[in-house]
């Protein structure tokens, strides 16, 4: 698996009555809830390498996110002990805490759940990347931020919402355009690719048009250069689906429950 950036918002309730601790989408089978945060954290990073080997790609392309939200520092920074990279969490203010605590250059801190406007200097200043950009005013207010605060360059997906549900935010494919044009006169964000949040399935398989429209959006955009030299990252699938997205081309995982184990 890719462990750079070169290669949640919310986990869904439903996820947590589903996907029990040790939850195997792949296998369909479920894991000791007693097995070790080490024993889990290798699993899934077997299962990544062996969704990308399946669909004949290299698993140094996707990048493992460990989704860490509402679990203490003392258990992400054993998680980092054992080698995680990539840190996600939901909300600013819970990351405040956490993140000192753990080390803000122990590892790539993900902002994947919603941003909102009052919170995005403190985002600025915590995360390497957010996830969760949707709307005109918040990049424009990123960069005003990243001006006052000395920070050159803030790497930063867009959240297209595909499946319009009340309860996800993200912005419509329709209205990509206009965003993207906005980000082409911002000198401090750089987008680097797409994000989405697709409804819940106990079946996998339905959430493959969220991640294929996904992708075939990134790929156009991508042949406009919006990328600039990169193909565009993919951030997409969780616990219960990210074999799926995989196959249609994710290239950053957002993976919580598998390696932490329910939620407390």
């Amino acid at each position: 698996m890719r462990m750079g950036l070169e290669g949640v918002n919310r986990e869904r309730v439903a996820d947590e009555k589903q996907a029990v601790v040790g939850y195997d989408a792949v296998s369909m089978t479920t894991l000791d809830p007693a097995t070790t945060l080490a024993a889990r954290f290798a699993d899934v990073q077997s299962r990544v390498a062996g969704a990308a080997r399946k669909c004949g790609r290299n698993p140094d392309d996707v990048t493992l996110i460990a989704i860490s939200k509402t679990h203490p520092a003392t258990l992400i920074k054993e998680l980092v002990a054992l080698g995680a990279t990539d840190l996600g969490e939901n909300r600013v203010q819970e990351a405040e805490g956490k993140i000192p605590e753990v080390g803000r250059t122990s590892a790539r801190w993900h902002l994947v759940g919603h941003l909102q406007a009052n919170k995005a200097r403190r985002a600025v200043t915590l995360f390497d990347v957010i996830h969760s950009l949707d709307s005109i005013e918040l990049a424009t207010r990123l960069d005003r931020l990243c001006v006052e605060l000395g920070r050159q360059s803030l790497p930063l997906l867009i959240q297209v919402d595909l499946g319009h549900e009340a309860t996800k935010t993200g912005i419509d494919e329709q209205e990509l355009p206009q965003l993207i044009e906005t980000l082409g006169q911002l000198e401090r964000l750089e987008l680097i690719g797409l994000m989405t949040l697709p409804p819940f399935f106990a079946d996998p398989e339905q959430a493959r048009p969220y991640f294929r429209r996904l992708r075939q959006l990134r790929d156009q955009l991508a042949t406009s250069g919006v990328f600039g030299e990169r193909s565009g990252e993919l951030s997409m699938g969780m616990t219960n689906d990210f074999a799926v997205a995989i196959e249609e081309g994710a290239t950053m995982v957002r993976i919580g429950t598998a390696i932490f184990g329910e939620r407390g």
